[in-house]
C-alpha cells in the first residue's frame, strides 16, 4: 500500500504517480490523506489500482478514470467522476453540481445527496444516489442508468434521450419529453442489480421509471414557428 499525504507533496505530484503505475504495474493499493478539499484529486487514472481519499475532495476528483476503484471517505465539489470511462467511484458523503456530467462508462456511487445537474449529458454510466438530487438533473442524458432512491428536483430529464432514471421518491417536475414510463420485469431485474452492486438496502419495486417521450428526437414543420 503507498500513502501520499497532501500536506507534504502537490496534488500534481501525486496524479503523475498514478499516471505512472499504469506503465510500471506494481502498487495496486493507493490511500491519500489530508486531502482537505484540494482540486483534481486522481484525475485521469488509466489502471486497476485502487484509491481511498480520506477526507474530502474538491472539484473535478476522479475525473476521467479508467479502470480504477476510488473511493472517497468525504464530500466532493463540481464535476466528480466528469467523462469517467470505466471503473467505479464511490463518495461516502454528498456531491456537489455535475456529478457523473458527460460520463461515458462505469459506476459512480454516491451516498449521501448531489446538487443540480447530476449526470447532465451522461454517455453511458451508471450512478447511483443515495439520497436525493438537484434540479436539472440527467438534462441531455444519453445512455446509461440514474437511480435515486431520494428525491429528485425540478426539470428532471429535460432533453433526454435514452438514459433511464429510476427515483423512489418524490420529482418535484420533469423536463421537456422526459416522462414516467412503466416499470417492467426486466427494468425491476437491472434496478436491483444496479441497487444491490451499489450496496443499498432499497427494493427495485419501490421505485418509478422515467425515460424519453422521443418527442424531440426529428425536427417537425409543424413546430417550425418555435424555432
Amino acid at each position: 500500500m503507498k500513502t501520499f499525504d497532501l500536506t507534504q507533496i502537490a496534488v500534481r505530484e501525486l496524479n503523475q504517480a498514478l499516471h505512472d503505475v499504469a506503465q510500471t504495474a506494481t502498487e495496486r493499493e493507493w490511500v491519500v490523506t489530508h486531502p482537505n478539499g484540494a482540486h483534481n484529486l486522481a484525475v485521469g487514472v488509466n489502471a486497476a489500482v485502487s484509491v481511498d481519499i480520506n477526507g474530502h475532495a474538491g472539484y473535478y476528483c476522479a475525473g476521467m478514470n479508467q479502470h480504477a476503484a476510488i473511493t472517497v471517505h468525504g464530500n466532493v465539489g463540481v464535476g466528480c467522476a466528469e467523462n469517467m470511462m470505466s471503473g467505479a467511484v464511490r463518495v461516502k458523503g454528498s456531491a456537489s453540481q455535475a456529478a457523473g456530467a458527460t460520463a461515458h462508462g462505469g459506476l459512480l456511487v454516491i451516498e449521501g445527496d448531489a446538487g443540480a445537474r447530476c449526470g447532465i449529458s451522461m454517455k453511458g454510466v451508471d450512478i447511483v444516489v443515495g439520497g436525493s438530487i438537484g434540479h436539472m438533473s440527467c438534462f441531455m442524458g444519453q445512455a446509461g442508468r440514474l437511480v435515486v432512491c431520494g428525491d429528485a428536483g425540478d426539470a428532471l430529464g429535460d432533453s433526454l434521450y435514452e438514459t433511464r432514471i429510476y427515483v423512489k421518491g418524490r420529482v418535484a417536475s420533469l423536463g421537456s419529453d422526459c416522462i414516467e414510463k412503466e416499470m417492467r420485469a426486466e427494468h425491476l431485474a437491472e434496478l436491483q442489480e444496479l441497487l444491490d452492486t451499489a450496496g443499498f438496502a432499497e427494493r427495485a419495486a419501490d421505485f418509478k421509471r422515467y425515460g424519453s417521450a422521443r418527442q424531440l428526437y426529428n425536427f417537425k414543420v409543424d413546430n417550425a414557428s418555435a424555432y
